[in-house]
């Protein structure tokens, strides 16, 4: 199983592409990447998901190439069922070693808001974790489902919490509240204005909140007079 997927990635290599993407993550080997576009791989994912054989794949940690450990991704966001998806999930997460794999994980099973009981104490574990990718992920799947209706205003709280010098944690932290100031800007600006994040993901989170479209203007001149020097 694992050969025969190896070699339908490989078949769908892009060379081009496998360049842009070592750019973007310099820390990754060349040779450990495939070049295999996004759409190609989410097909591909669907294809093998109900493969009776699968797990042999999905048990087989840690992937050669970094194309591998992307299309486990995308497999196991296919899972519907809460269980069985948090344990694959558990088992990719210590793999995970780079922004790209990191942010692709979007599971399905985590959608349905029956399952954000369960979701919820599974992302302010993560968020406790020493691991900067699982970390990243626990920050980020609090940004993606609970800044709307399920929001709690100890949620800034959690993630300005969080201290760990990775840059993509703290990237993430600047994410998050960003998206948080969108969404909920009165619980998220005290945050800014009593400079309880770090310099660098202050001024970070300042920049995506101005760039962003869902800021107001005069929002936006008030973030630009809040930035530390």
């Amino acid at each position: 199983m694992i050969q025969y997927i190896r070699q339908r990635l490989f078949a769908l290599q892009d060379m081009k592409y496998k360049d842009f993407q070592c750019k973007l993550m310099p820390g990754i080997p060349p040779e450990k990447v495939i070049g295999v576009r996004t759409p190609a791989l989410r097909k591909l994912a669907k294809e093998l998901s109900s493969h009776a054989n699968i797990n042999e794949f999905l048990t087989a940690l840690p992937h050669d190439y970094y194309d591998e450990t992307n299309l486990h991704g995308f497999i196991i966001s296919e899972v519907k069922d809460y269980g069985r998806c948090m344990t694959e999930v558990e088992r990719l997460l210590p793999f995970v070693d780079n922004w790209a794999t990191c942010d692709l994980l979007s599971p399905k099973a985590f959608k349905p808001k029956g399952n954000h009981a369960m979701l919820i104490n599974d992302t302010m574990r993560w968020m406790q974790s020493s691991e900067p990718f699982t970390i990243r992920f626990g920050m980020e799947t609090l940004m993606r489902y609970f800044l709307d209706e399920e929001f709690l205003p100890e949620y800034p709280a959690r993630v300005a919490a969080v201290k760990n010098d990775h840059y993509y944690v703290r990237m993430m932290q600047a994410w998050f509240f960003a998206t948080a100031l969108a969404k909920q800007w009165d619980t998220t600006i005290p945050y800014i204005m009593g400079q309880r994040l770090e310099r660098w993901t202050h001024n970070k989170a300042i920049q995506k909140a101005v760039e962003s479209y869902r800021i107001t203007k005069e929002q936006k001149e008030q973030l630009r007079t809040l930035r530390i020097k």
